[in-house]
């Protein structure tokens, strides 16, 4: 392999069970990332437990998942203490976890709004708050936030996603300028559309009609989003801060 580009780095990933997540994980792995990572739900508890043998077997390096619910300002805080006890340091954030709860918005409801705003942008808020602290004390940090290029577009039924990730946007560039004199950087990264375990549910006329809108003619691989937070993660992006990269074909144009 050629260099290792996160060697002696930990990385904390959020909603790692599946999709982009998993991509990412396994993408820092490879690199030579120790990875903790968590999953929400009872049902991706095989999942998660898979990968953190996969991890530790294929790649060598230590993995360890861990059920936490980021919305929630006590399990950030214990997630975070977890990991510090395990893993001794929190180099790198990975801001990943996130869910829709789609509708129009005449129809849209108050639990479905604040559900995504809970889970999509308050966790972010929560789980960077606690890693500023090992991230202070090193002088040193990465923190990479998943907003969506329907943050930044808009999208119809989207309304509270939309929200949420555009306010993900401005976190990170909020965070950025704040932390910058402390070395701690801060990025997002804007996918369009990323063929995942979520993705395949749609029929073959929804997939066919993104296509028409997409440059690039092709969607997106959860590996092309990685290879992104890899960059964001090492030393390659070390004056890199406040930005986010859309990986869209180009879609967001």
């Amino acid at each position: 392999m050629s260099q290792l580009l996160l060697q002696n780095k930990v990385a904390l990933i959020t909603g790692a069970s599946r999709g982009i997540g998993r991509a990412i994980a396994e993408t820092f792995a490879q690199h030579g990332a120790a990875v903790a990572f968590t999953y929400i739900s009872d049902s991706s508890a095989e999942k998660a437990l898979e990968l953190e043998t996969h991890l530790q077997n294929y790649y060598g390096i230590k993995a360890k998942a861990y059920q936490s619910n980021a919305a929630s300002f006590s399990h950030a805080e214990a997630l975070v203490n977890n990991v510090l006890a395990e893993f001794g340091t929190i180099d790198i954030l990975v801001n990943n976890a996130g869910i829709t709860r789609d509708n129009l918005m005449l129809r849209m409801t108050e639990t479905q709004w604040d559900d995504v705003m809970n889970n999509n942008l308050k966790s972010v808020f929560k789980l960077t708050k606690q890693v500023l602290r090992p991230m202070l004390k090193a002088k040193m940090g990465s923190i990479i936030n998943l907003s969506s290029i329907v943050g930044m577009r808009g999208n119809a039924g989207q309304a509270n996603y939309a929200a949420t990730k555009a306010g993900v946007i401005g976190f990170t560039k909020s965070v950025a300028q704040e932390l910058g004199s402390r070395n701690i950087r801060c990025n997002a990264i804007a996918p369009g559309f990323i063929e995942t375990e979520m993705t395949h549910t749609l029929d073959e006329k929804t997939k066919a009609d993104f296509l028409k809108g997409i440059p690039m003619q092709r969607y997106g691989k959860a590996d092309e989003v990685a290879n992104v937070a890899l960059f964001l993660a090492s030393d390659l992006a070390t004056y890199v801060s406040g930005q986010t990269i859309s990986v869209c074909g180009a879609l967001n144009c």
